[in-house]
């Protein structure tokens, strides 16, 4: 199967738990995966943030693709850790996974998560790091 976009969005659309955060992939390709969902209260933790749960998995999900177009679609997250930079608010979190180096059986990629507020400005609110394994290979 060639990944392209338009299968990186129908296996997203197959995730029942990415469904219900309202996730989509924004951009898919050799060099990387940028994933993003809507800020909704319904996402954020008691003091109005988005809860870190959600840039986890935001962060998570986008390293797989990354992964992903570089392995092809029988992928899984090997493993990954997140630093929280600063809470994050504003309109739209946005996660970009970039694949750093890939071997026949496994990729090892980066992810910046960063929010968008109502006049476009961009802030930095964590990074995260992740290997993906293919399945069979």
């Amino acid at each position: 199967m060639e990944l392209t976009l338009e299968v990186a969005q129908k296996l997203l659309a197959a995730q029942p738990f990415s469904v219900l955060v309202g996730a989509r992939v924004t951009a898919f390709g050799d060099s990387g995966a940028t994933l993003e969902v809507d800020v909704r209260e319904d996402l954020q933790q008691q003091n109005g943030f988005l809860h870190g749960g959600v840039l986890a998995y935001a962060a998570d999900n986008a390293i797989t693709f990354a992964g992903g177009a570089a392995l092809g679609p029988e992928v899984l997250t090997g493993g990954f850790t997140i630093s929280y930079l600063r809470p994050a608010q504003g309109q739209i979190l946005r996660a970009v996974a970039k694949v750093a180096h890939s071997g026949r059986r496994q990729a090892t990629c980066t992810c910046e998560l960063t929010t968008i507020d109502d006049a476009g400005t961009t802030v930095l609110c964590a990074i995260a790091q992740g290997t993906v394994v293919a399945l069979n290979r």
